[in-house]
This record gives C-alpha cells, structure tokens and sequence, in this order.
C-alpha cells in the first residue's frame, strides 16, 4: 500500500465518518442477518469500506448512497435473491445518528498523535450531531476526557458540506502559520475527501484499510496509527 511522505505535513484534519467512527455494526447485524447477512463486527467494517469504494468508482456525492447499500450487503454476505431488499432496509436503517461507532485504532491513533504534539481537527459532513457523539469516546474541542481538537466542524451547522472546498475555511483559522499545502485532510471518500481536499489546497490521505484503491494517484493509510512517523 501506498504510504503517506514522511515530514509532509504539520497538522491533520479528520473526517469523521469512515476514519473516526462507523455505522453501528451492532445495530446493522442483527437488521441484515434476516436478510442472511454475516452478523460479526469485522465483517460489518469491511462492509463499510467496500460501500464507499463503490461510491468513489460511481463518482457520487454526499446524497447518492444506492452504490454503497448494494456493496455493503453484499459484503455481509447476503444473497442476490435478498440484495435489493437489504439495500432498501439498510437505506431506511442507517441514519446519522447511527454514525457513533468509534474505530478502536482511531480512539488509539488520535491520543497518540495529541501526544507526539501534532496539532488536529475534525471537519465532517453531517446532520448537527458529530461533536456530541465524537465527545463521548474519540474527542472534543479543548480539555476533556478525550483527546482534544482545535476545531470541530459539522457541515449541517456551518452550511457548506464537502467536496465544496469552502468548509475548510471554518477549521483552518484554527491553524494560523502552517500552509494549506502542510495540512493533511484524513478521509474515506474519494470523491468528497480527496476532491475536497485538493480543491482546498490540503493534503489529502485515504483511509484504505483493504486496499481498495491499489492505482490511487494519493496517499493511503490503513489506521491513523500509520500516521505516526509521518508528521
């Protein structure tokens, strides 16, 4: 896999979706193993990976998500008979507030780069929900029991969602001297991410834990624990 330049940044900006948190895999189970779906945690993970690199091939944005609900059952392992119909579950299932389950290697990862001094901040599409749900185990603005960001930045408060490489200007005053081109922004989305990182002048890196996107023209990581020698 392709990794990420060492010393090619100062301060990392994370999605929150796909790189902080998942769909809760222990609500998505159970609703899928009626339609024959593989109720494990790992298989539901791997799921969501293949559900977003096939909305990156399809080339769709925030509001398309046909692509991903088709990649994701099949991904658990239901049937072709049952495809259709899972999707449409999954579809009416997974709602923004089932984005709250935190990547044990990201809960890991974020505390070690807080450590290592590395300056960091959240910017995400979403519904108004991601700091509450990102407080109660990965993060928060500031002090607290997590570890802290210098900015969290929720498109449905601010207005603008990504790939508008407009909200990155909420999150980046926060960062005052380090150039655009030494921020990596840490993503999931091919098309929403990197595109929206370019577009900002940031440094995009893909989460790509199975190696999805093997002829990728940017970086990838499999954790934010690769990031550690990189910044």
């Amino acid at each position: 896999m392709q990794g990420v330049p060492a010393g090619n940044f100062d301060a990392i900006l994370f999605d929150a979706g796909g790189v902080l948190v998942l769909p809760d895999p222990t609500v998505l189970g159970p609703v899928l193993a009626y339609h024959g779906g593989d109720v494990t945690v790992a298989a539901h993970v791997r799921a969501h990976y293949a559900g977003m690199a096939a909305k990156s091939v399809a080339g769709v944005g925030e509001t398309f998500w046909l692509e991903y609900n088709r990649a994701y059952v099949r991904a658990v392992g239901v049937t072709e008979d049952e495809a259709d119909l899972a999707a449409v579950v999954l579809e009416r299932t997974r709602n923004a507030w089932l984005w709250r389950w935190a990547v044990p290697s990201s809960v890991v990862g974020l505390r070690a780069l807080h450590e290592a001094g590395v300056p960091l901040g959240v910017v995400s599409n979403a519904s108004g929900q991601i700091e509450q749900v990102l407080a109660r185990e990965l993060c928060q603005v500031g002090d607290g029991p997590h570890t802290p960001m210098r900015v969290i930045v929720d498109s449905h408060v601010v207005g603008v969602s990504k790939p508008d490489p407009s909200i990155f200007d909420f999150a980046l005053p926060h960062f005052d001297g380090i150039p655009r081109e030494r921020i990596a922004y840490v993503g999931d989305s091919v098309t929403m991410d990197v595109g929206g990182a370019r577009a900002a002048g940031l440094h995009p890196v893909l989460v790509d834990p199975y190696d999805d996107h093997p002829d990728a023209d940017f970086d990838r990581i499999t954790t934010l624990l690769d990031l550690l020698e990189r910044v």
